[in-house]
């Protein structure tokens, strides 16, 4: 008797752990920050992106002090983009003024690098 009373408690408990602890797990994963490479394939440095999910309203994407030629960078999404859809237009800025065409990238693709 006592087996079945230990036995029935023990799943209970798990139960009830199961349910705290995955509302943490989700909102830990809905937190986090979403990371790409960006590949710098020319000869001039890039010293800004432009970013636009629609293709005609761009605003700038923080790349810090800029992505040198031949150099991959690593960059994060704010989480305020999380709710955003995967497909986004992208222009790269480079140091003399002037702008990439737009490339439309799936950011949905795992191991999504830009090249420009």
């Amino acid at each position: 008797m006592k087996t079945k009373n230990y036995l029935k408690i023990s799943a209970l408990l798990a139960l009830a752990l199961a349910f705290v602890f995955s509302p943490l797990r989700n909102a830990t994963a809905a937190d986090e920050e979403y990371s790409f490479k960006v590949h710098n394939t020319t000869k001039d440095k890039i010293t800004k992106l432009l970013a636009s999910e629609d293709g005609k309203s761009y605003g700038y994407f923080d790349i810090g002090k800029g992505i040198e030629p031949d150099e991959t960078a690593t960059l994060k999404w704010d989480r305020k983009t999380n709710d955003s859809g995967c497909k986004w237009y992208f222009k790269a800025v480079f140091e003399d003024g002037d702008e990439s065409a737009a490339k439309k990238f799936d950011f949905c693709e795992e191991d999504l690098e830009l090249d420009f």
